[in-house]
């Protein structure tokens, strides 16, 4: 009987999304979308998990609106070591390093470590250079959408010039 149980459930399973008579496949519905998640980590300012989210994204289903938020994410990095730069806020440009660096726990014993301002220096050489890549791979799939998208997001940094990277445009969150 348990074995019958099994068998079922493992049926189940490989059989993919159901099927409602009349309505077609039945998939689970995220309870939070990829964006609000993304928006989240980029409001508690966790940049690793936000590109992670982003990534993620993408490997899920590559389009123009997946690679801009990859885009946007870099950008927003870039755009936040500038303000920490300019406050002198070398503490939280360790913080940010740290944040991106540290991905498990062995991470705790075997820390990485660097000077906050070579820090600042390499990371956003690395985040410019992807936000080009991951830009230029949005225009590849849809120029049209990519520069909508692009003209919302430009209002969203002129309305909130010293905060924009800490969330997505409000008209992205819909």
């Amino acid at each position: 009987m348990n074995r019958m149980i099994a068998v079922l459930g493992l049926v189940i399973i490989m059989a993919g999304p159901l099927v409602v008579e009349g309505h077609g496949p039945v998939t689970p519905v995220s309870k939070t979308s990829n964006v609000e998640k993304t928006g989240r980590y980029l409001m508690a300012g966790d940049y690793r998990r936000a590109l992670e989210s982003c990534e993620q994204a993408i490997q899920e289903l590559p389009s123009v609106e997946a690679y801009l938020h990859l885009t946007y994410v870099y950008q927003a990095i870039d755009a936040y070591l500038e303000q920490l730069s300019k406050d002198e806020s070398w503490t939280a440009v360790e913080q940010l390093s740290l944040n991106l660096a540290y991905r498990h726990t062995e991470d705790l014993v075997d820390p990485p470590g660097g000077l906050a301002r070579m820090a600042k220096e390499m990371i956003q050489t690395s985040v410019r250079q992807q936000s080009d890549l991951s830009a230029a791979m949005a225009v590849r799939l849809n120029k049209a959408e990519s520069d909508r998208l692009w003209q919302e997001q430009a209002q969203w940094r002129n309305a909130h010039p010293t905060e924009w990277w800490r969330a997505f445009p409000d008209s992205w969150v819909r």
